[in-house]
């Protein structure tokens, strides 16, 4: 396998996960607060940063950071709701 292909790989499960949480909840299948919707989102833009980086897509490449970042604070707010004190 090329790493070209690898790269559109990533980029392809990226699309999957973040289109698959947003059907998930629009069908009403997982909360917009649940941390397996936040996984979907984070690790989704995380594949898509890899791909729009390789790609030198900037603007895209900073909208997944950013995306991802938004997904992976709200995961840690979501463990930190769940430790015990």
């Amino acid at each position: 396998m090329t790493l070209d292909l690898l790269i559109e790989l990533v980029g392809w499960a990226g699309a999957v996960f973040v289109l698959g949480a947003y059907i998930l909840v629009t069908a009403g299948r997982l909360s917009g607060s649940s941390a397996q919707f936040q996984w979907m989102n984070a690790l989704g833009a995380a594949a898509f940063v890899v791909n729009t980086a390789w790609h030198r897509a900037i603007p895209s490449m900073v909208l997944n950071i950013i995306w991802s970042l938004i997904g992976f604070v709200a995961l840690f707010r979501l463990w930190q709701k769940k430790r015990p004190n």
